[in-house]
């Protein structure tokens, strides 16, 4: 990883962990988009885990519901690898139990300490 790659990943990782996720998003697309990564899926599954909880907190259900299936297909791929999340399986556990919350819920009823906090193994 990049000197500018691994700076765009570690405020993609403190802003979604300030739960920004817009910011998160974006800083996360960029790294998506305009570098060349070992792993764009992995960087694709939290772009989009940030997204579905950008959703949330815009109460859009179907937005949120949409992109918490397309990350956790993704993420499911990586249980066991904490090369770039320290936590990762925890990461994966939640976002398995944020998606059946909103999915069971209605959507201004979410239970935000289902949120992950990332624990980035990148300095």
């Amino acid at each position: 990883m990049n000197l500018n790659v691994k700076k765009l990943f570690i405020e993609a990782v403190e802003s979604f962990n300030r739960k920004e996720y817009y910011d998160a998003h974006e800083y996360f697309e960029e790294m998506w988009i305009d570098h060349n990564l070992d792993d764009k899926l992995f960087i694709q599954a939290l772009l989009q885990l940030s997204v579905a909880y950008f959703h949330i907190s815009n109460y859009n259900k179907n937005g949120a519901i949409g992109l918490f299936k397309k990350s956790i297909n993704k993420l499911d791929l990586y249980v066991d690898t904490p090369q770039y999340i320290a936590n990762i399986n925890t990461v994966i556990k939640l976002a398995h139990k944020s998606y059946q919350d909103v999915i069971n819920k209605d959507i201004d009823q979410f239970d935000w300490s289902l949120a992950p906090i990332l624990e980035t193994k990148i300095k």
